[in-house]
C-alpha cells in the first residue's frame, strides 16, 4: 500500500471499508451473552500503595465493557494480573484494593474470591446470576499463567461459556488467560481492546498530514523497530531522551557520559540513512540541559549538542530544541507520543518534556495519541491528560502493534 509516496503493510487485525477503519476480529457486540458466564481479561495492573490504588486509570478504560456485558445480562468473571508475583500467592499484589475501586465506579457489588481456577472460583462462579460481577485473584499467582500451561488455561476456561480480551496492555503476551483460554471458549474482543488496536493502525494507515512522531525515553535499543516501522509513514519524527545520544554518537557528535549503547550506532547509522533516504525529517536536539550528577539539587548547564563535556551527561533538551520541536507539532494534523525528553521526573530536568507535551496538548486541529509509559505520566504531572484525543493504556503492546508485530492476544480471537 502506498501513504504519502510511502510504502506500508497493514497489520493483519485491520482492513478499510468505505475509506474507514474496521476491526476485523469479533467484539462482544457480535455475541449474545445473555445468561452466559463471560470470562473477561482485563488489565487491572494498577499502582498500588499502602494497599490504595495510586491511579485508577486502567480500571477505568474498562468500563465500557463491563458496563455493556452487566447492561446485557452477563455473568461477568474478571480476571487480571497485577505486577510480577512470579507465580506464588504474594499479598502484596491482591486484586482486593482494586476490586473496591472497581465496586465504587461501576457503582454495583463486585464479589471477589481468593483464588484463579480452584474450586472457591468454579462454586463462585456457579452461583453468579445474570448481572453479577465475580473478580478473580492475581492471574499471575498461579505458575501455569505466564508459561501458557494447557491444563491450567483449560482450567480458567471451564468457569465460563465465552471469553472477553479487553486487556490491550497485555495483548503482546501469549499467557494462559490471554491466548491460552481461546482454544477452549468462543473467544472476542472488549470494546477497549478494539478502539486500541483500531485507533494505532487508522494512524499508521490513514494519517492526516503532516503526521509527526515523537520518540524520547533511554534506549535505541528498545525502539528501534517501532522506529523502522515509523519511518515508512511519518512525515516528521522528533527524538529526545537518552536515546537520542546513541544517534548523536552515530554521526560522531561527543556527548561525554550520556547514555549510549555502543552496540546499537550502526543501527542508529542505518536509522539515519533510511530517514533520509524515505525524506522524513528526523529532528534530534540542538541544545541539552547537562549535569554530572542525576539529583534534584543537581548543578546544571545549558549547552550546544557539540559542547557536552567529558563528566557531563545530558539529561533533558534545551530550550533551542524545544522551540524547534513545538514548531513542527504546531503544524502537524496527526500526532503520536511516546517517551519522556529527559529526566521529567526532576525538577531541573522537566522542562523539554513539559514543553513537548503543551505543545501537543495546544494542537486542537491534530488528532493526538499518546502511547502510554512515561508519557502519559508526564501529561498527568503537567494536568495535560485530558487535552489529547487518545491515551493508550499499554505502552508495550502500543509499541509492538507499531513495529508491526502481531500481537498473541489479538490473533487468538475469532474474525468476524
Amino acid at each position: 500500500m502506498i501513504i504519502g509516496g510511502r510504502t506500508h503493510q497493514r497489520p493483519a487485525v485491520f482492513a478499510t471499508r468505505e475509506g474507514r477503519g474496521m476491526f476485523t476480529k469479533k467484539t462482544i457486540k457480535d455475541i449474545d451473552v445473555r445468561g452466559k458466564r463471560v470470562l473477561v481479561r482485563v488489565d487491572f495492573n494498577v499502582p498500588l500503595a499502602a494497599d490504595a490504588v495510586v491511579d485508577d486509570t486502567r480500571v477505568r478504560a474498562a468500563l465500557p465493557t463491563l458496563r455493556y456485558l452487566v447492561d446485557h445480562d452477563a455473568r461477568v468473571i474478571v480476571v487480571s494480573h497485577l505486577g510480577r508475583p512470579n507465580g506464588t500467592h504474594d499479598e502484596r499484589y491482591s486484586l482486593s484494593p482494586v476490586r473496591r475501586v472497581l465496586q465504587r465506579l461501576i457503582g454495583r457489588n463486585v464479589v471477589f474470591v481468593d483464588d484463579v481456577a480452584g474450586v472457591d472460583a468454579h462454586e463462585s462462579a456457579e452461583r453468579m446470576v445474570d448481572g453479577e460481577i465475580l473478580m478473580l485473584e492475581n492471574v499471575r499467582f498461579e505458575p501455569g499463567e505466564q508459561k501458557n500451561d494447557p491444563e491450567f488455561s483449560k482450567a480458567l476456561a471451564s468457569l465460563a461459556d465465552i471469553y472477553v480480551n479487553d486487556a490491550f496492555g497485555a495483548a503482546h503476551r501469549a499467557h494462559a488467560s490471554t491466548v491460552g483460554v481461546t482454544a477452549f471458549l468462543p473467544s472476542v474482543a472488549g470494546l477497549l481492546l478494539a478502539r486500541e488496536v483500531e485507533t494505532l493502525t487508522d494512524m499508521l494507515t490513514r494519517p492526516e498530514r503532516p503526521f509527526v512522531a515523537i520518540l524520547g525515553g533511554s534506549k535505541v535499543s528498545e525502539k528501534i523497530g517501532v522506529v523502522d516501522h515509523l519511518l515508512e509513514c511519518v512525515d516528521t519524527l522528533i527524538i529526545g531522551g537518552g536515546m537520542c545520544f546513541t544517534l548523536l554518537a552515530a554521526k560522531g557528535v561527543p556527548v561525554g557520559k550520556s547514555l549510549v549503547e555502543p552496540d546499537w550506532i550502526e543501527p542508529a547509522r542505518a536509522m539515519l540513512a533510511k530517514a533520509k533516504e524515505r525524506d522524513v525529517d528526523l529532528l534530534l536536539p540542538v541544545d541539552f540541559v547537562v549535569a554530572e550528577t542525576i539529583a534534584e539539587d543537581a548543578n546544571t548547564a545549558i549547552v550546544g549538542r557539540e559542547e557536552i563535556g567529558p563528566t557531563m551527561m545530558g539529561l533533558d533538551v534545551g530550550p533551542t530544541s524545544s522551540e524547534l520541536y513545538k514548531g513542527a507539532i504546531a503544524d502537524a494534523r496527526t500526532i503520536f507520543w511516546n517517551g519522556p525528553m529527559g529526566v521529567f521526573e526532576m525538577t531541573p530536568f522537566e522542562a523539554g518534556t513539559r514543553e513537548v507535551a503543551m505543545a501537543v496538548a495546544r494542537n486542537n486541529r491534530a488528532v493526538s495519541i499518546i502511547g502510554g509509559g512515561d508519557s502519559v505520566a508526564a501529561l498527568k504531572k503537567f494536568g495535560l491528560e485530558e487535552r489529547v484525543t487518545f491515551v493508550s493504556t499499554g505502552g508495550g503492546a502500543a509499541m509492538k502493534l507499531l513495529e508491526g508485530a502481531p500481537l498473541p492476544g489479538v490473533e487468538a480471537l475469532q474474525d468476524k
